[in-house]
C-alpha cells in the first residue's frame, strides 16, 4: 500500500481525492440530465446563458443525486473567496444583528456569502474567531466589537485582506475604521434632559473597562457636570441585555439615590430598565425619564416609546461592505476613518420633571414594599 506523509506522519491516501470526486459527481449530473459538464457548471454558477428547461433538468438531476458543489474548494482553486467574515460582540443585541443583516443583504447582491461569529465581549474569543476566519480565506473581515487585542491588529494588517473595524482599532493600509461620535450623542441626550429640568441623573452601562462603553460613561459625567456643577449622578452596571438592564434598574432603585432620569448605554438595556420600572410601579416619564442609545426598532415599539440617539445601522452595514468589496469603478479609500454623528430621537419616555420630591418618595415606598 502507498502512503503519503503529512506533518511527519504516515497515512493511507484517500480512495478518491476531493477534486476527482467533484469531477465524478459533476459527470454523473451531466449524464443524468443529458447535457455536458460545462452546462452543469453554468447552471450551478447561476449563469443566465442556459435555457430554463435545461436549467430545470440539471437542477432536478443534481437534487436526485444529492450533489452539492464544494464552493469553498472551488473559490480557493480560483484564488478568490466569495465569503466575508463578521465578528460581533453580542448577537442577541439587535444593534449588532441589524448591521450584520445590512452587510449580508449587500453581500448577496454581489454574489457573496457572510459568516458570523459571536465574541461575547471576550478579547480571547475575538482573537480565536478572527484567526479561524483568516484560515478560511475570507475575502474580507469586519469586526463590530467593543473589545480588542493589541497583537491582533498586527496579525490582521499582515493578512493584507480588507478589514473594517467598528469602534476599535486604528486605520492602516488595509484597515478602515467606522466610529460613532459617542461624545456628541451622549452630550445631546444629557443637555436635552437638563433642558427638561433633570439634575439627578443615573447611568446604566455594561463592561465599563471596554473603551467604547467607557467613553459613553465618561461623557455622561462630564456633560452633567458641564450643565450644572450641583447636579447629582449615580452609575450602575449590568450585563448587556434585557435582564441586565432590569437588574441594573433594580439595583438603582434600592441604592438610595432617587434619579429623575436614567440614561442607558444602549436601547437593549433600556428596554429591561423600562420593564423593571413598570413592575415596581414607577411611571415613565412622570416619575423617571428613560433614554437609550442606538435607536433599534424595538425602541420605537416598546411602551413608552424610547427617546434615544440614532445610529444608522443599515448605512454602516453598507459602508462596511463597500470597504470589504470595493467597486473597481469607484475611487478607493483605504486606511481611512469614517465618523458617524448620532441624531437625537425624542419620544414618549422623557418629559419635564414633575415634582421631583414626590417622585423620590414614591420610589422609597416601592423599595420598602
Amino acid at each position: 500500500m502507498r502512503y503519503i506523509r503529512i506533518d511527519g506522519g504516515r497515512f493511507p491516501p484517500p480512495k478518491t481525492m476531493p477534486k476527482q470526486a467533484e469531477l465524478m459527481n459533476l459527470n454523473a449530473v451531466a449524464k443524468k440530465a443529458g447535457v455536458s459538464t460545462a452546462t452543469v457548471s453554468r447552471v450551478l454558477n447561476d449563469l443566465k446563458v442556459v435555457k430554463n428547461s435545461t436549467r430545470a433538468r440539471v437542477l432536478k438531476a443534481a437534487e436526485e443525486l444529492k450533489y452539492h458543489p464544494n464552493l469553498h474548494a472551488r473559490s480557493l482553486a480560483r484564488g478568490k473567496s466569495r465569503t466575508l467574515g463578521i465578528l460581533v460582540s453580542n448577537m442577541e443585541n439587535p444593534f449588532f444583528f441589524d448591521i450584520f443583516r445590512a452587510l449580508e443583504s449587500a453581500a448577496h447582491s454581489r454574489g457573496y456569502e457572510v459568516v458570523v461569529a459571536n465574541t461575547d465581549y471576550r478579547s480571547e474569543q475575538l482573537v480565536s474567531s478572527a484567526r479561524l476566519m483568516i484560515g478560511w480565506r475570507v475575502a474580507g473581515l469586519a469586526a463590530i466589537v467593543s473589545e480588542m487585542d493589541a497583537d491582533l491588529m498586527q496579525v490582521l494588517t499582515d493578512t493584507r485582506i480588507p478589514i473594517v473595524f467598528y469602534d476599535v482599532g486604528t486605520p492602516r493600509k488595509n484597515i478602515t475604521n467606522v466610529r460613532v461620535d459617542y461624545r456628541k450623542g451622549m452630550k445631546k441626550i444629557v443637555e436635552y434632559l437638563y433642558s427638561l429640568g433633570h439634575t439627578r441623573m443615573a447611568f446604566v452601562g455594561h463592561h465599563s473597562t471596554l473603551e467604547p462603553i467607557n467613553e459613553r460613561r465618561k461623557t455622561f459625567l462630564e456633560s452633567v457636570a458641564h450643565c450644572s456643577p450641583s447636579a447629582e449622578t449615580h452609575i450602575v452596571a449590568g450585563t448587556d441585555g434585557l435582564e441586565g438592564g432590569r437588574r441594573a434598574a433594580r439595583e438603582l432603585l434600592s441604592s438610595g439615590f432617587h434619579p429623575t432620569s436614567i440614561i442607558c448605554v444602549n436601547d437593549f438595556m433600556a428596554v429591561g430598565v423600562l420593564r423593571e420600572l413598570r413592575d415596581q410601579g414607577v411611571r415613565v416619564p412622570e416619575d423617571i425619564s428613560v433614554t437609550g442609545f442606538d435607536n433599534i426598532k424595538l425602541a420605537e415599539f416598546c411602551s413608552p416609546a424610547l427617546t434615544t440617539a440614532h445610529i444608522p445601522r443599515e448605512q454602516i452595514g453598507q459602508i462596511i461592505f463597500e470597504n470589504l468589496v470595493p467597486d473597481a469603478k469607484k475611487e478607493q479609500f483605504t486606511g481611512r476613518e469614517i465618523l458617524i454623528d448620532p441624531e437625537l430621537m425624542v419620544r414618549e419616555s422623557t418629559g419635564l420633571v414633575r415634582n421631583a420630591q414626590a417622585a423620590a418618595g414614591n420610589q422609597e415606598k416601592f423599595v420598602a414594599d
